[in-house]
């Protein structure tokens, strides 16, 4: 892996977090088309997303379900692992109003694989923790 990608890990990291929860729709589609390669995947569950048009609709539609409404916080645990192409990490959806506040609702370990120029090029987003049923 190239040098420069090892050293722009956490803020690849701090990014990808970050667009789960990007109010503004045509920053949400930049920031998908800066930080995953034009090909790249995302499994989660079983479902596969792909390219920048559906990893664009598949972060529009997590960020209505969860972050929207103001009910979840995503965040990542700081602990950040890399192996020459992948990058892992944890991250979780902390309730963020009513009874449960601050209680940690959902948690997911991340695998990213990277290509040359840093970008994701396999998402393996796998539950840890599940949400609570309703």
């Amino acid at each position: 892996m190239p040098q420069t990608v090892t050293r722009d890990v956490d803020r690849i990291v701090e990014r990808y977090v970050a667009v789960w929860s990007e109010p503004d729709a045509a920053a949400r589609e930049r920031t998908v088309g800066e930080l995953w390669a034009p090909d790249g995947v995302e499994f989660v569950e079983g479902t596969q997303f792909r390219g920048h048009a559906g990893l664009v609709d598949r972060v529009a539609e997590a960020y209505g379900l969860f972050v929207a409404s103001g009910a979840y916080h995503l965040t990542d645990d700081n602990h950040v692992t890399v192996h020459d192409d992948v990058v892992v990490f944890t991250v979780r959806l902390t309730c963020a109003k009513g009874p449960q506040t601050g209680e940690v609702a959902w948690v997911a370990r991340v695998f990213l694989v990277l290509d040359d120029d840093g970008r994701i090029l396999q998402d393996y987003q796998l539950t840890v923790q599940p949400l609570p049923e309703a």
